[in-house]
């Protein structure tokens, strides 16, 4: 349930930013961490007392990880829209599974085959419903860079709290991780002269529909996910917000999607499908191994 709370919430994402014209992207980035961070903060530091008395330099050190990595994910890829073409940034930003496939085999877990295929079919589905087309400019080639550095960074946000969540609670782990997505994310703007302020109110509203929905409901479910299902597969249930945000864009802001997505999109549904139920699949085969295990010791 809060897989499908979170996929939900983060589709909304790309048509609240696109409607939120009058602010800066990189300072709509931070705003959601901040006043999340706002709502979070106080509920965090009253409830979790203990455990942030206790918490170990590791584990403190896996959360401001995690908030680095999303701060420079948020820093590399909204910039990247700005080089390249929203098709070609959003394409090569749902490279993301491939890179924590990545991370997961640098960490020394071995992926089933199963499970590459359907990262392989996702992304496939992802570059052909965004009808992705790289330019060959430079201007088009820093914003492609920009766009899998974004990729390559959310792979690492999401290992780093997958780290961290084996012991530490959900609203310990977000409050400190985007506390420092935020604190970096205002260093950025500032350094960059972005304005923080000063938007109409249909832009602030837009900014705090960002904050309930793909911050708290969404970025927040999925780290609460992190402690039972595996950073590989929830990067790849990420991409069902592809179908998510264009289906909100249709209804909302007429962005009708073109017929030659629809493959695209039925293509990612099937690899979201296959690392899903292949990954089910093999942990009841673990899980009857292990049982069989038992019963032949006793």
């Amino acid at each position: 349930m809060a897989l499908v709370v979170a996929v939900l919430a983060v589709s909304t994402s790309g048509p609240l930013i696109a409607f939120a014209t009058a602010a800066p992207a990189m300072a709509i980035a931070f705003w959601r961490n901040a006043l999340a961070v706002g709502v979070l903060g106080p509920i965090s530091l009253f409830a979790r007392r203990a455990e942030y008395a206790n918490l170990a330099r590791r584990e403190a050190a896996f959360c401001a990880l995690a908030g680095v990595a999303l701060a420079a994910h948020f820093a590399a890829w909204m910039p990247s829209i700005r080089f390249t073409t929203v098709a070609a940034s959003t394409a090569l930003v749902a490279t993301q599974p491939v890179w924590q496939g990545l991370i997961s085999v640098a960490q020394g877990r071995r992926l089933r085959t199963v499970t590459w295929a359907g990262i392989g079919v996702a992304v496939l589905g992802a570059v052909l419903a965004t009808g992705a087309d790289f330019g060959v400019s430079s201007r088009a080639v820093l914003g492609d860079l920009l766009a899998v550095l974004g990729a390559v960074m959310a792979a690492a946000y999401t290992a780093f709290g997958e780290r961290a969540r084996v012991t530490l609670s959900t609203t310990t782990y977000t409050t400190i991780c985007y506390s420092v997505c935020a604190v970096l994310l205002l260093v950025v703007c500032l350094a960059s002269g972005q304005s923080l302020g000063g938007y109409p109110s249909t832009t602030w509203l837009a900014i705090l529909g960002l904050v309930a929905g793909a911050q708290l409901l969404g970025h927040t479910m999925f780290n609460y996910a992190l402690r039972r299902v595996s950073a590989t597969t929830i990067s790849v249930l990420i991409l069902l917000e592809v179908p998510g945000a264009g289906l909100i864009a249709w209804l909302w802001l007429d962005q009708v999607p073109p017929a030659a997505s629809l493959a695209g999109l039925a293509l990612l549904m099937v690899g979201v499908l296959i690392v899903v139920l292949g990954g089910a699949h093999a942990g009841r085969r673990e899980r009857e191994r292990a049982r069989l295990q038992v019963e032949t010791a006793a």
